[in-house]
């Protein structure tokens, strides 16, 4: 059995390397515990690669009267701006406005103005729309974003995409975030503080032994398994967080999760601007389009249940349909299969909070803990990923009183890996590589800002040529990149780095990935940090 001695036992044991798991490992170890994180498989290869990929508020949300949560991620949207400008930005979005426009049946706000205004028969008012967005930009202190303007469509480059029956458009901002790579830089900065983090780790067992949890971990690759003794566990295993409870903690909860799949289409590009489109449906749910890497638009997202955690989410050809047909009500040239290059799908682990649909479940988190075995566990449903660093220090508020030196917050601000400079700095920061590295063309230089910031110098450090960076992959991915990733970022197959920490995918040939992934096999094949130590 394993020793129980002081030295031998972790504060916190993370399940789950999402964002909120690695943003929950990152807080905690930074405030000075003794942290360990096990994902099964890749960081972000669940839910948290698979988002629409913005830090918003949620402008939806208004119509259900969730000022809070819609405040929160306005606050949050700005703060988490400053502290990571090379994987978000800012983005302006076009809502186009018509009179038939409808509210999502059943809300708050629909409900209201069809008691106080029936002549409308559930369909948006204008006036409405401007004042929802006036809430938009004064909710949260904007600072640093612009506000709403209001756009006449015929003659500008927003209205050129768009049928002539749309006329008026009201322009708002929110940010984009490279989700992915917003996970693994939490994970890299909690294990430069201290956490130890395990990918392809799976947890099979979890028991408490005289008030403490003793973990048992799997490799997944090899089989080994060794356990870990912890204080307290915080599962945030995102769909898998019912599962975890019942079948891993053996905990009798009440609380249930809501499994929500959301899916994506990844189409040619549809539009020259660089602007976002938000479109309302007759059906009164939304979507977005999105100029996405360069060259492709990115149409999401839909709403539909998942009942199986394990059962991998994929875009259905009717939620493909649904995309297409929505998008194609607005856009002058019809969105058809043909434009399709990739689609993606994840799962939504919302709390069940008994709505009688998908769209109208909550976005909000809501952490439990639960001692009926003795050792606490934290329980996370919910969340989204704007809010992911203020749930972290929601999650260390309520494990404090087992932690009575606990250090203070201190994440608000204080900048990823590779984002200590100036949010407007993206520019200074691409010409300043291009000068030291005169072989990189300007495409390559701002994916390697928009990827690793003021790291980017680091990766290529000492390289006269493009020979210099070894063998190259495809798509400018060179040997010195990839050995960047699997050292300093987890990467252990050429999906973790061509799906999730970069989108080169859309790029490279399937004969490409696959020898990048041999290459991985070997370069992988001896673990930095053996499962093994403080084996059972």
């Amino acid at each position: 059995m394993i020793g129980t001695q002081h030295q031998d036992i972790v504060d916190l044991f993370v399940i789950g390397g999402g964002i909120n798991g690695c943003g929950i490992a990152r807080d905690a170890a930074g405030r000075g515990l003794r942290v360990e994180l096990a994902e099964m498989n890749d960081l972000a290869s669940g839910t948290s690669s698979a988002s629409t990929k913005l830090f918003h508020g949620g402008l939806r949300y208004l119509e259900y009267w969730d000022v809070r949560l819609v405040r929160e991620g306005l606050i949050e949207r700005e703060r988490l701006l400053r502290a990571m400008p090379h994987i978000s930005w800012p983005m302006r979005f076009v809502l186009p406005y018509h009179p038939q426009m409808r509210f999502a049946g059943g809300t708050p706000t629909s409900k209201l103005l069809g008691f106080v205004m029936p002549w409308l028969k559930g369909r948006r008012p204008a006036w409405l729309i401007r004042f929802g967005l006036f809430l938009y930009d004064n909710l949260g202190g904007r600072q640093i974003l612009k506000g709403t303007t209001s756009l006449r469509l015929r003659g500008s480059p927003e209205g050129a995409p768009l049928q002539d029956r749309f006329e008026k458009a009201y322009e708002y901002s929110d940010c984009w975030i490279e989700d992915s790579r917003l996970v693994v830089l939490n994970a890299r900065d909690a294990q430069d503080r201290g956490a130890r983090i395990n990918v392809r780790t799976k947890v099979v067992a979890a028991k408490q032994v005289d008030g403490l949890w003793h973990v048992t971990l799997e490799a997944q690759d090899s089989g080994e398994r060794r356990v870990v003794v912890a204080r307290v566990i915080v599962n945030a295993a995102g769909p898998w967080v019912g599962k975890v409870i019942r079948n891993t903690g053996h905990i009798d909860g009440a609380e249930r999760v809501r499994l929500v799949r959301g899916s994506h289409i990844v189409t040619r590009k549809l539009y020259d601007h660089d602007k976002c489109y938000f479109f309302q449906g007759e059906d009164g749910r939304i979507i977005f389009t999105i100029p996405y890497e360069t060259d492709f638009t990115l149409i999401g997202t839909t709403d539909a249940e998942h009942v199986d955690p394990d059962a991998k989410p994929v875009c259905t050809p009717q939620e493909q349909a649904y995309l297409l047909d929505f998008a194609s009500k607005y856009l002058k040239t019809p969105v058809t299969n043909d434009d399709v290059v990739w689609t993606y799908s994840g799962v939504r682990p919302l709390f069940d909070d008994g709505a009688s649909s998908a769209s109208a479940a909550t976005r909000d988190y809501v952490l439990k803990v639960d001692q009926t075995t003795g050792a606490p566990i934290l329980n996370v449903f919910g969340g989204k990923i704007t809010t992911y660093r203020k749930l972290a220090e929601s999650v260390m508020d309520k494990i404090a009183p087992f932690f009575p030196n606990l250090d203070k917050p201190w994440t608000a601000g204080v900048a990823l890996p590779g984002g200590d400079f100036a949010v407007d700095g993206v520019d200074a920061v691409k010409a300043e590589l291009v000068a030291r590295y005169p072989f990189l063309s300007e495409r390559w230089a701002a994916r390697m800002v928009k990827a690793y910031g003021v790291e980017a110098a680091e990766v290529l450090a000492g390289a006269k040529t493009k020979a210099d960076l070894g063998r190259s992959f495809g798509a400018d991915l060179t040997a010195r990149e990839v050995d960047w990733l699997v050292e300093k970022e987890f990467a252990r197959s050429a999906d973790d780095i061509v799906w999730r920490r970069s989108k080169l995918g859309l790029r490279m040939t399937k004969q490409e990935i696959d020898l990048l992934d041999a290459w991985m096999a070997d370069a992988v094949a001896a673990p930095a940090v053996p499962l093994m130590q403080n084996a059972v």
